[in-house]
């Protein structure tokens, strides 16, 4: 079984249109990636948001892993809302676009 490193697709969403002042959950789904060992991070600004929950890793047929975080919020103005995501030795931050 010869599996190259194959980076994780990112998509950063809310549950509900995003509001200011108005509780969401921001929501965080990686995929297709390889190999499993990834951690996914939900911050506001610099800070991680606590209580967030993480479903568990999942395959498909061909080895390619997928996973959601997702964490109850409250948007703020002038805050960004950002998926970090560290994947071996590649960090990449996605920032959540609200549409307000």
């Amino acid at each position: 079984l010869n599996l190259t490193v194959a980076p994780p697709k990112v998509q950063v969403y809310t549950h509900y249109p995003g509001e200011f002042g108005q509780k969401n959950v921001l929501i965080c789904h990686v995929s297709g990636f390889h190999p499993p060992d990834i951690t996914i991070q939900l911050m506001k600004g610099e800070e991680e948001l606590k209580n967030a929950n993480q479903t568990d890793l999942a395959f498909k047929q061909d080895w390619h892993f997928h996973l959601t975080k997702s964490v109850f919020f409250t948007p703020e103005r002038g805050e960004k809302y950002i998926c970090k995501v560290t994947h071996g030795d590649k960090v990449q931050k996605f920032e959540w676009e609200s549409s307000m």
